[in-house]
């Protein structure tokens, strides 16, 4: 049991990560990622 609940996991959390791909969402994270970085050394 314990080693299917991982393969399905596993199998949603590669289907969400693509889904969040093809929508885009890369181009936010990398935006905020950015942002939070600039904010820690103080130019933001």
């Amino acid at each position: 049991m314990k080693k299917n609940m991982r393969w399905i996991l596993v199998i949603m959390s590669i289907t969400m990560i693509t889904f969040g791909a093809l929508r885009g969402e890369i181009n936010i994270v990398l935006e905020k990622a950015i942002m939070i970085c600039f904010e820690c050394i103080g130019l933001g």
